[in-house]
């Protein structure tokens, strides 16, 4: 047994060493300590206080000594060479109690993020960290740090019963420090691997997992927790800014602190009347190119703006000053770096094995496997993670479609057709059903947003309906019609209003965000601005047309940071946006407006309280084509506003709008105010005629007027 022992250790292959070193019991009088200490030429232990040396009984390093039947665990400690002491991690025993190895065969432990990875906690009446992984196909893993000098040989973990779980008991380690998993994979190849579930890494290039205790931050958001499920309700205004952290503000060049971002933006939300922030990039990740899209920190916030504690600051202080907080989650692919979870244990462990399965095409990225519960498990697990741990109001769930349809991206004989021979993932249907459900179960009050682009049916339905269980999803095809109308040149919008029109027909369909996002302002799109046509006048009258529109127009609302300063040039990740536009008065001008704009909306119930009532919606000018203008009613519970767009340069005056008999109308809010750099055309009086509003209308604007009788 000895023998056979000391080969598996020196070759990687033991994968219950608590079984053989540590305290072990001999017979009743006596026990062994058994130290595995490779490489070395001595060992000495401390026992009950006093010094000792162990007898070295192999070659390899590994040492004895006895001791008599009442030793106990924690009575003695190993003396290091760099003069460390420390309890024995081989002399405690395992920490994953009954139901947590019950809960993990089933792929049902929701709560991953406090089981696995690296725990600070207090075992056996001793303060250390412990580490657990999954890899169930490895022969052997082992952990690395500097407690170690990073060797595999030295620390090798143990092999929970049939989970597949991996861990060791750390006495005497503390936050701060680095590690990585070595596996040993069945074909003898060793992978050094980072912690799929760690808390904190190093900020890249650098990529080691980082101890950190994330349950120890004081919050005292909880009267903002306890407001929040209003949001939920599609019945009350939401205004979102999306913000990439990295490249909104920096200083001197550098990524601000989450602290110092936090005072910013709050500041900068409330003066624009945001009610809430989504986030990008926060995950943590490898590349900066990604923008966050390529995630190999599922549990972690990215380390490019600070601890995993400043990000908690940063979320309570958002909360306490009435600010929410989306975040970008990515559980549609992961990236094929080697230090993360692609073959991580030697095997197609998260993903696919078959790449017309298992690699996305679109992004050279592995796609999960679904279908596998442990893998559903990991990445509901994440979704919890950060509402349980970070206070996150919110996840906008990203490319949604690619996850639903297996063709996605992929051309005849590139895809495996589902058991009924069609394109729908049904796999990923039941995990997204899945999600949801468990999600709005532990946290009722959060928001699902789900950014899926084509007309899949129920995606926001209740799941006992047979829908997907989302709150939200991001109206894409208004975003498309709505942009590919704008950018068109004057002369060839009146054939096109259908772009604007069809609009209304799938408004009701779903329960929408309206987004004008990051997505549309990269890769030689052109940012809002220079889309419009025209001079930089109508280019400006433009801009502050479109975002009429979407304010008038059913949907929560999403703007992109730069949208709301007229930023000239497309989004560039690696610089901050263009604040010294502002210094330009037709820029300055539009940033008030976007203020006044938002602010206007969240005071108008008429514009949010029935955004999925198909009765809230009536037409009064759609067929325009010859001045090129829109109208429409919308419709609150105690208000009416009618809402009008001219989509074409120059004014027109004496426009006769149709109203109900009775009805009057107040112009009270209008893009073209010379205060937000418009020409000034407004209707301080307006005259009815035979039940006809006879108004000017301002060149390239939206005109909102209340209804009254």
């Amino acid at each position: 047994m000895q023998e056979n022992v000391h080969d598996l250790l020196s070759k990687r292959q033991f994968s219950d060493p608590h079984s053989y070193l540590g305290l072990q019991q001999v017979d009743e009088k006596k026990k062994i300590i058994r130290i595995w200490k490779p490489g070395s030429t001595t060992c000495q232990l401390e026992i009950c206080g006093k010094a000792v040396e162990a007898t070295k009984v192999h070659d390899s390093g590994l040492y004895e000594y006895e001791v008599s039947s009442e030793i106990k665990p924690t009575d003695y400690r190993v003396i290091y060479p760099n003069g460390r002491i420390s309890h024995d991690p081989y002399a405690f025993g395992k920490t994953l109690g009954d139901l947590d190895i019950h809960l993990v065969s089933r792929g049902l432990h929701y709560e991953l993020y406090d089981l696995l990875g690296a725990t600070p906690k207090v075992h056996q009446g001793v303060a250390g960290i412990n580490f657990a992984l999954w890899a169930p196909n490895a022969v052997s893993v082992s952990l690395l740090g500097d407690f170690n000098n990073w060797d595999g040989l030295v620390t090798p973990m143990r092999c929970i019963d049939m989970t597949g779980v991996w861990e060791i008991f750390m006495p005497g380690l503390s936050e701060g420090e680095k590690y990585k998993f070595e596996i040993v994979t069945k074909e003898d190849e060793r992978k050094i691997k980072t912690d799929p579930v760690a808390h904190f890494a190093e900020m890249r290039p650098k990529n080691s997992s980082i101890v950190f205790d994330v349950s120890r931050f004081h919050w005292s958001d909880a009267d903002w927790i306890r407001e929040r499920e209003k949001f939920r309700c599609g019945n009350v205004p939401i205004t979102i800014y999306e913000i990439h952290p990295g490249s909104w503000q920096k200083e001197d060049g550098s990524f601000l602190n989450y602290r110092e971002l936090a005072s910013r933006l709050a500041k900068y939300c409330k003066k624009m009347h945001f009610t809430h922030v989504e986030l990008i990039g926060i995950s943590e990740h490898p590349l900066d190119e990604s923008w966050g899209y390529q995630v190999t920190g599922y549990f972690a916030p990215t380390s490019r703006y600070g601890t995993p504690e400043d990000f908690q600051y940063f979320v309570n202080y958002l909360h306490e000053h009435q600010i929410g907080i989306i975040l970008d989650w990515v559980p549609a692919h992961f990236p094929t770096d080697a230090h993360a979870i692609a073959k991580f244990d030697g095997t197609y462990l998260y993903e696919h094995m078959d790449p017309r399965q298992g690699y996305h095409p679109h992004w050279s990225t592995h796609i999960f496997n679904y279908g596998r519960w442990e893998v559903s498990n990991f990445l509901i697990a994440s979704a919890l993670f950060w509402f349980d741990k970070m206070h996150i109001d919110g996840l906008r769930v990203d490319a949604v479609s690619s996850m639903i349809y297996l063709d996605y991206g992929r051309g005849p004989g590139e895809w495996i057709p589902n058991y009924m021979g069609t394109n729908i993932n049904l796999e990923a249907l039941e995990f997204l059903k899945h999600m949801n459900s468990i999600i709005h179960q532990r946290f009722p009050e959060v928001m699902m947003i789900a950014e899926e682009s084509t007309a899949f049916p129920g995606v926001t339905k209740e799941i006992e309906k047979d829908g997907l269980g989302f709150d939200y999803k991001w109206n894409l095809g208004w975003m498309n019609d709505t942009l590919r109308f704008f950018s068109m040149d004057f002369s060839e919008r009146g054939q096109n209003l259908s772009n604007l029109t069809f609009t209304r027909e799938y408004a009701f369909n779903e329960k929408f965000n309206l987004v004008l996002s990051h997505d549309e302002v990269v890769h030689e799109k052109k940012s809002l601005l220079a889309k419009m046509p025209g001079n930089e006048w109508e280019q400006m009258a433009g801009l502050r047309l479109l975002l009429g529109f979407m304010i008038c127009f059913p949907g929560k609302k999403l703007l992109f940071m730069g949208g709301e300063l007229g930023q000239k040039s497309e989004w560039n990740a690696s610089e901050q946006i263009h604040w010294d536009l502002l210094q330009e008065s037709l820029h300055a001008e539009l940033q008030k407006m976007v203020a006044a704009l938002n602010l206007f909306y969240l005071e108008n119930g008429a514009l949010f309280e029935r955004d999925t009532d198909r009765e809230s919606f009536e037409w009064v000018i759609h067929e325009g084509q010859e001045n090129c203008v829109i109208a429409f009613i919308r419709k609150g519970y105690m208000q009416n506003l009618l809402c009008v767009h001219h989509l074409l340069p120059g004014s027109l005056q004496g426009y006769r709008i149709p109203l109900p008999e009775g009805n009057h109308i107040r112009e009270i809010f209008n893009t073209d105010s010379l205060e937000w750099g418009g020409s000034g055309i407004i209707n301080p009086e307006i005259e009815i005629v035979k039940g006809q509003a006879i108004i000017s209308i301002a060149p390239l604007a939206t005109q909102i007027f209340s209804i009254h009788e």
